[in-house]
């Protein structure tokens, strides 16, 4: 049956309860009477969504609150049981896997570290290892957890590079790490891990870190914010109100300096040649520092920031300091680019190296952009830190499915794909086509 709007009764439903899902996810436990003001629901319509996902068993019960003068209101909650999701982060250092219950309670863990050659430094990924990783990550954590595929809403990946929705699936291109048109999903279907009813969520690390702080962390309540992802390379996810999920931008490879520095992609002069943490490190080596030998980037950082900015009140090793506030230059510059560009409420700062940076680096970064950006959206912008530490990548990788799920209503079989419509071409080609040459 349809409705005006060329809605069914069916989509209707799917809406009813995706809204009360989503409600009560960011914002219970709430009572029956509390939904209805919540959501724009009538009482009839919250009593019949409430009635159904309860006995799909995705609603439990959570206590009771006294209400005037009449019973009790019983409370409800998603159930953490209802559902299981797992979130991948394909980073530079490791590769981390995490099972989550519907609650986003961790279950369990796998990490895979990533060999780097001499000096932290690192080749071309390969692809195959990295498949195989996650292949046996998700074995892992399930097994752990005892958790069965039937159980699982999907796997949600954040890769480096550029995602391109294929017929067969997700492929990555990620030119830094020497991925040319990856088939990853392919890939992973092929390892048998997962039945072929298990979807996966492909998408750009940046994005997985966007909409994790959007959802729980530092951007919960703005309207748009750019999340910027800072590890060994970088890069951002712009969010806004056309953009509400998020859209990973290439931000790292901005020109910065025309003729500057070879970047990873092969450019001269890109953001990342300057700011990310792989060439930060190479920075101060060239400069005359001396970074730990043989041990990953995470820990040669952190031997530059002791240099830096030393305990016990030694004195600062001024190669690393001069390294540190150049960077934090090129960071203010790039940042006061996306500020003028895209007029956000707030930038957030992520990733591994941009959280061990942290408030040492965040005043000098925060003033340099100000100072390069206009007045106007530079007066109106917060810049912050993440709030989700190190695991953001992963969370925010979870929720691909976790909103794919809502998005359905709570329904776990996918729907069928809608039957082709005859071609028909718009009035526009017969009448303009034979204007083009």
């Amino acid at each position: 049956m349809g409705t005006r709007n060329g809605r069914t009764v069916r989509d209707l439903r799917r809406e009813n309860r995706a809204t009360v899902l989503r409600r009560l996810f960011f914002d219970g436990p709430m009572s029956r009477n509390a939904l209805g003001p919540a959501t724009g629901l009538s009482s009839g319509s919250v009593s019949n969504v409430v009635t159904e996902l309860l006995a799909d068993g995705l609603l439990e019960e959570a206590g009771s609150v006294e209400s005037d003068g009449g019973r009790p209101r019983i409370l409800l909650r998603v159930a953490p049981h209802g559902g299981h999701m797992i979130g991948v982060d394909v980073g530079e250092t490791r590769v981390r896997v995490e099972l989550f219950d519907l609650s986003l309670a961790e279950l369990a863990r796998a990490e895979r570290p990533l060999a780097t050659g001499r000096n932290g430094r690192r080749g071309r990924y390969d692809d195959e290892l990295i498949a195989g990783h996650i292949s046996d990550g998700l074995a892992e954590v399930m097994d752990a957890a005892e958790v069965t595929p039937d159980a699982l809403l999907g796997v949600g990946i954040g890769v480096p590079g550029i995602v391109e929705r294929t017929a067969e699936g997700a492929v990555v291109h990620g030119q830094t790490i020497g991925w040319d048109a990856v088939p990853l999903e392919r890939m992973l279907r092929a390892s048998g891990r997962l039945p072929e009813d298990v979807p996966y969520f492909i998408d750009n690390g940046a994005r997985t870190l966007g909409q994790a702080e959007m959802w729980f962390g530092a951007g919960r309540g703005a309207r748009n914010a750019v999340v910027v992802l800072f590890g060994s390379g970088v890069g951002a996810c712009v969010v806004a109100d056309e953009a509400e999920g998020g859209r990973a931008v290439e931000w790292g490879h901005l020109t910065v300096r025309v003729r500057g520095r070879r970047c990873r992609c092969g450019a001269l002069g890109c953001l990342e040649a300057y700011a990310g943490a792989e060439a930060l490190l190479e920075r101060w080596q060239e400069a005359g520092g001396r970074p730990p030998r043989e041990v990953d980037e995470e820990t040669a950082l952190t031997a530059m920031l002791a240099a830096a900015y030393p305990d016990g009140g030694g004195e600062p090793d001024p190669v690393a300091t001069s390294v540190l506030a150049e960077t934090a230059e090129y960071l203010g510059a790039g940042l006061s680019d996306l500020i003028n560009l895209f007029q956000p409420e707030r930038i957030l700062i992520g990733g591994w190296a941009g959280l061990q940076l942290g408030s040492r680096f965040l005043e000098s970064v925060r003033a340099h952009a100000l100072s390069h950006a206009l007045r106007y959206p530079a007066e109106r912008v917060g810049i912050e830190l993440g709030r989700l530490g190190p695991d953001a990548v992963t969370v925010g990788a979870a929720t691909l499915p976790l909103a794919d799920f809502f998005a359905r209503g709570g329904r776990r079989s996918r729907p069928a794909a809608p039957a082709a419509l005859p071609d028909r071409s718009p009035a526009w080609r017969a009448t303009v086509g034979g204007r083009l040459a």
